[in-house]
């Protein structure tokens, strides 16, 4: 089934070990913010495991896709919040990515033409990945910061795709 949506914030990670939950923390803060301030019509909040299809299948037809998703650096600097923002013609363009997670979903969906119009990645570093559930210190304390950093990549969306509709120019 091939989920159609104007945006996909994705989160991904296995929960059960310890800061790979990350990802889950942070669409829980999502939801629970979503309360007050509702998300978008057409917004898609979801966990999923880090199967290359899957992740596929969640941002295909999105104008934005946000994943989330637990970083295993080295040297580890638990905490660590890193970034990757690919848009438009420059996500069609980019050079072959890591081939594992998220650089496999792209190269994967760019050779299927399944790219979403922009993604934005968060990856956090963990102090913990054994077996087990919750967060690390450095790592919870990431939970707050990223639900806001999703916030601000939908709202910066919404503002270039008013901008572009304004000029004519199709989103």
């Amino acid at each position: 089934m091939t989920v159609s949506t104007r945006i996909a914030i994705i989160g991904v990670g296995d929960p059960s070990r310890h800061d790979e939950g990350v990802a889950r923390a942070v669409l829980s803060r999502l939801r629970e913010r979503a309360a007050e301030r509702p998300l978008p019509p057409g917004t898609l909040l979801t966990e999923c495991d880090p199967d290359p299809a899957r992740v596929i299948r969640l941002w295909e037809n999105a104008e934005l896709a946000v994943v989330l998703e637990p970083a295993h650096a080295r040297p580890s600097h638990p905490g660590r919040i890193y970034r990757l923002e690919l848009g438009g013609a420059a996500l069609r363009r980019a050079g072959t990515m890591r081939p594992y997670g998220l650089g496999e979903a792209v190269n994967l969906a760019r050779a299927l033409g399944r790219l979403p119009g922009h993604l934005v990645a968060y990856a956090v570093d963990g102090a913990d990945t054994s077996f087990g559930r919750g967060l690390s210190e450095p790592v919870a304390a990431t939970v707050g910061h990223l639900a806001e950093c999703v916030e601000a990549e939908i709202v910066r969306h919404r503002g270039a795709v008013a901008r572009d509709t304004a000029e004519g120019v199709r989103p």
